[in-house]
């Protein structure tokens, strides 16, 4: 009896070994995202002629001269966007020239209701941060948590004629996740335009 259960045992274990080589199947696989290979950070300057203001910005973006405002036309010539092609990333850049018309109180107050307003309800934080670069400008920066449209905003001014406002935006479904990495990357190159932007 006990050499029977032993021959059983034996024949179970080598058909098992025979059938579990032949089978066909599948290990689910874990969630996760494209690896992204960044480029080196390098500038360069946009400074032509006519434009109140000057900064540096990545080789690997470029800069195309807005021509739309929700279906209008940009209120003055200097309204630019800096493209990133390789992460289908743009960086919004407005520009206004402080007046009796555009008082900087509404200007500030408008840049707020664009950061909070808009993403208060799908937005998990929002933190503004208080800037003065090496150049002397001030400003507030934005940074937004959560599946937000954009996730970087900031303003811009001397408090006596310059206006400038600028938002990171993608051409994806809002994603903290997939795009964390790369918001993080192009930060980066936000707050070197940032400390590299003089007015004129």
């Amino acid at each position: 009896m006990k050499n029977i259960f032993c021959i059983i045992l034996i024949i179970t274990s080598v058909s098992g070994l025979f059938f579990s080589c032949n089978s066909n199947y599948t290990i689910g696989k874990k969630k996760g995202y494209f690896k992204i290979d960044f480029p080196e950070k390098k500038y360069q300057l946009f400074d032509p002629p006519g434009y109140p203001y000057s900064f540096e910005y990545p080789e690997y973006a470029k800069i195309v001269k807005d021509t739309s405002f929700f279906e209008d036309k940009p209120e003055n010539p200097w309204w630019i966007n800096v493209d990133l092609p390789q992460f289908a990333g743009r960086i919004y850049i407005s520009y206004k020239v402080i007046t009796s018309r555009n008082k900087l109180d509404s200007l500030v107050s408008d840049a707020f209701k664009m950061a909070y307003k808009q993403h208060v309800t799908i937005s998990t934080g929002i933190t503004d941060s208080v800037m003065k670069t090496p150049n002397g400008v001030e400003g507030i920066y934005f940074t937004l948590a959560g599946n937000t449209a954009t996730a970087n905003q900031f303003f811009l001014t001397d408090s006596t004629r310059h206006f400038l406002r600028g938002a990171l935006y993608f051409n994806a479904t809002p994603n903290a996740d997939s795009l964390g990495v790369v918001n993080d990357f192009l930060k980066q190159d936000i707050k070197h335009l940032i400390n590299t932007l003089k007015w004129k």
